[in-house]
């Protein structure tokens, strides 16, 4: 396998094997048994309706052998840009299968950050939608070619199901008709493989690429399966993006090990929501802050009966009350969650923790997860105290594509995770992060990215972008300008100048604020806390 790939440290993969925690499967093992035990049970529920596990595992065979006739071969890379629909499965299985990597982008995603993903992941195919939402990704993906030299094949979806429009394949037409027993081609796969690379934006303007193997999937899935005692009777409903680690761990991956079914909403909206609820009978469901908010709302406009029992709640800030909220409205065990696109949950609540445990800290450390919280010098803080949380344990990414963050590891394998925590009685509570990002619904924005966009503005001076409160979405994105000397931008003049810049829609400011200078240290740094506060108070104010 290529050294572009990193791997584990051999003495943490010695002990996860001999701790029994590493199994050394191969994770499409688990779909093609559950095909062959379960075949016409229910898979999963998208916009074309229900597909049963023979004919996902049909569909996964016929796609892995259509991508072996486009030359995707063992640790090609092949991404896909794709909402909530059966595709995303399919080519996500076929991937594996293959012993390709398997790497997803979040629709939400335009030009820059699509261009900087395909480029640096090296893809040969890509798998998008025609369109989806109002808009065109086959002509976005036809403006981005000629600077994609590696990329060989655009393959399309359509929304309905009917031909789709753009690209260089249909995507059915990849997938039928090719379903031969061996579509691997004897390929000789490992499970310390790469299997998933996927891309979390942090503290640089760049996304880093995480790279997860058979391995480190597997023991999570494992791992959350026992924690919150699920099995075949459940029903998943997935609102988070299949191209995010919660949506494809959750909403692909595990109903396999299950042998259950999964219940896909491409759109969020919380009275569709609820209703997919009542009308499927789904037993569990996790999701960022927004989703829990929403369904919370809509139950209390129109109470419908609800077999949901267990709703995990991460990815943003999640307020105590939510979870009470969530657990006397919907009826089910609401819970708080720490986690991560590289570790994937450090933390969580069940049945054996209290509702002021599961409302008031983000859960107890996982029993196979070592952590330790520290100073900036690296020494341990006393119990309770605030400082850096490092963690370590079987589901941990190997590392970052193109040696992106090599500092992220200490050479004995701790992770830094740049958040700020503190754990007593071992629950963690987060403090805050080090990481200058702002969650907006559930999605890291960098911070420095827009900044470097705004102060090429002719009429910015200086800029700092900060979080605002938002009580649905948690964080919004504010950014304090000092003008140029006689200028005086607008906040749509700011916004029209970022989408020519082709920024994804999640990170345009979505309020401004004009000041003549910004507070700083002595040595010249910005002070953002000062800036946080100051928006916070003003939009207390606002609000009387």
């Amino acid at each position: 396998m290529s050294e572009r790939f990193p791997r584990s440290p051999p003495h943490l993969a010695r002990h996860y094997r001999d701790a029994g925690f590493w199994r050394d499967a191969l994770c499409d093992e688990a779909l093609f048994a559950t095909a062959e035990t379960r075949p016409d049970s229910t898979a999963l529920i998208d916009r074309l309706g229900p597909m049963s596990w023979s004919e996902l595992a049909t569909r996964v065979r016929g796609c892995a052998a259509g991508l072996r006739e486009l030359e995707v071969a063992r640790g090609d890379t092949v991404s896909w840009v794709l909402p909530n629909w059966r595709e995303a499965a399919i080519v996500h299985w076929a991937l594996l299968h293959l012993g390709a990597l398997s790497n997803p982008i979040v629709p939400i995603y335009r030009h820059r950050e699509i261009r900087f993903i395909l480029t640096q992941a090296e893809s040969s195919v890509i798998v998008i939608p025609s369109e989806f939402r109002n808009f065109d990704y086959a002509t976005m993906l036809a403006e981005l070619r000629p600077e994609l030299p590696r990329l060989r094949q655009v393959v399309t979806v359509a929304p309905n199901g009917s031909p789709p429009k753009g690209g260089d394949l249909d995507f059915e037409e990849l997938t039928y008709g090719r379903t031969q027993t061996d579509s691997t081609g004897g390929v000789d796969r490992s499970p310390d493989d790469p299997a998933l690379l996927l891309y979390t934006s942090g503290t640089t303007a760049d996304p880093k690429g995480a790279i997860h193997t058979h391995n480190t999937l597997d023991f999570e899935l494992r791992s959350m399966i026992e924690f919150y005692a699920l099995d075949t009777h459940d029903v998943i409903y997935m609102p988070s993006p299949l191209s995010h680690v919660t949506g494809l761990l959750y909403g692909i991956q595990m109903p396999a090990l299950l042998g259950g079914s999964v219940v896909y909403q491409d759109h969020f909206d919380p009275d569709r929501a609820i209703a997919l609820l009542e009308e499927h009978a789904c037993t569990f469901s996790v999701g960022a802050t927004p989703f829990l908010h929403g369904l919370c709302e809509a139950q209390r406009r129109s109470p419908r009966p609800l077999a949901l029992r267990t709703f995990c709640c991460g990815g943003a800030d999640v307020p105590p009350d939510l979870i009470r909220e969530a657990s006397k409205t919907l009826g089910c065990l609401a819970n708080r969650a720490y986690g991560s696109t590289e570790f994937p949950t450090l933390t969580g609540g069940n049945q054996d923790d209290s509702e002021a445990r599961r409302a008031e800290t983000d859960g107890r450390v996982m029993a196979h997860c070592e952590v330790r919280v520290v100073d900036e010098e690296g020494r341990e803080v006393a119990a309770g105290e605030t400082g850096e949380l490092l963690a370590r344990g079987p589901e941990l990414f190997t590392g970052y594509l193109a040696d992106v963050g090599l500092d992220a590891f200490d050479e004995h394998g701790w992770f830094s995770t740049g958040d700020l925590v503190s754990i007593k009685d071992g629950y963690l509570r987060v403090e805050g992060r080090r990481k200058d990002i702002i969650i907006r619904g559930g999605e890291n924005i960098s911070v420095k990215e827009i900044e470097d966009l705004l102060y090429a503005h002719p009429d910015v001076e200086e800029v700092a972008v900060v979080a605002m409160p938002d009580p649905v979405l948690v964080e919004r994105v504010c950014a304090f300008v000092v003008p140029g000397s006689g200028c005086q931008p607008t906040l749509a003049e700011l916004v029209d100048s970022l989408r020519k810049q082709k920024l994804a829609n999640q990170k345009l400011p979505e309020r401004m604020e004009l000041v003549e200078d910004l507070p700083k240290t002595a040595s010249g740094k910005v002070q953002k806390h000062r800036l946080r506060a100051r928006i916070r108070e003003r939009l207390e104010r606002e609000s009387g």
